[in-house]
């Protein structure tokens, strides 16, 4: 039984969130909680708050057999969101692009084997 949960536009770029999402692929949920928990990043205060959220997904929709010690991280997918453009003033009257990037993130539990 997979159970999923995704967060869409989230004010991370795509990149740096990838990072922490490749630490918690393909391991047990206990686990990547615990990873999360530990990374002193954005990114893993944002994938954890997912995480979380596709675990309690996957014991509500099957109680009697999912729990947190049984699942483990299908896929956690970092898709690109849309970018929000600002300028910001330079010299001689220019102006630079500054863009701000966003992300969906997607994770999928899983508690086959």
């Amino acid at each position: 039984m997979e159970a999923r949960a995704i967060t869409k536009y989230v004010r991370i770029s795509p990149y740096k969130a990838r990072q922490v999402a490749r630490l918690i692929q393909g391991k047990p949920a206990r686990e990547a909680l615990a990873l999360v928990d530990l990374i002193p990043r954005k990114a893993a205060r944002l994938i954890g708050r997912t995480l979380r959220s596709a675990v309690a997904n996957a014991e509500n929709a099957d109680s009697a057999s999912a729990s947190v010690d049984r699942l483990t991280v299908k896929e956690a997918v970092i898709g690109e969101g849309p970018t929000l453009k600002r300028f910001r003033p330079k010299a001689r009257g220019m102006a630079g692009r500054v863009r701000k990037r966003t992300s969906h993130i997607r994770i999928v539990v899983t508690d086959q084997g």
